[in-house]
Formats: structure tokens, C-alpha cells, sequence
């Protein structure tokens, strides 16, 4: 993962709104949340809830698919997993270093 995508991604996280939903859409798994199902359990007004949807699914963090009139929203859990690796893949490396200079 790039900087730029790693920067995107977790900018879109930026908000408690936008956390919110999204981990709204964690909890419910793959099979994912209608809007309506959403708002009823974030209580934003839909207008809101909207923006953020598309703030979101700008970043790749959620997908939406459409069945018949209904879009169902979903977290992007490859994409969640590749930010939470990009920012931990080089977790401890300086105490490592630091331990094997010390022996």
C-alpha cells in the first residue's frame, strides 16, 4: 500500500461519524446494512448518513451493492486489514534494534 492510499484511507476514518458508521457496518459482517437499517442504528438523518456513505465508499473502505431498489452497504475487510497492517508492519522495530544493540 502506498502512502497516498494509507493517507486517503485513514483520513476517511477522520470523523466520529464516519467511524461510526463504519464500525455500525463491522458488526453486521459481510452481508451488510441497508441504509434505512443504518439509520436506525446510527440515528443519523439521511441526508447525513449519505455524505458519509459516500465519503466512505470514496475511500474503499465500504462497498455498496445494489439489489433491485435497495443498496446494501458492507465493510471492505481486505482493505481495512491492508491499512491495519500498513500502519503496524513495522511496529517495534526500533525497540528490536535497540535490544540487539544492547547485548
Amino acid at each position: 500500500m502506498e502512502w497516498h492510499d494509507a493517507a486517503a484511507g485513514f483520513a476517511a476514518m477522520g470523523s466520529e461519524a464516519r467511524l461510526q458508521v463504519l464500525r455500525v457496518l463491522i458488526r453486521a459482517g459481510q452481508a451488510g446494512l441497508t441504509v434505512g437499517a443504518l439509520q436506525d442504528r446510527t440515528g443519523m438523518a439521511p441526508s447525513t448518513l449519505a455524505h458519509h456513505l459516500k465519503f466512505l465508499a470514496g475511500a474503499g473502505l465500504i462497498g455498496q451493492a445494489r439489489d433491485g431498489r435497495t443498496v446494501l452497504n458492507h465493510a471492505d475487510f481486505d482493505r481495512l486489514r491492508d491499512l491495519a497492517d500498513f500502519i503496524l508492519k513495522e511496529c517495534c522495530a526500533d525497540v528490536a534494534g535497540a535490544a540487539a544493540n544492547d547485548g
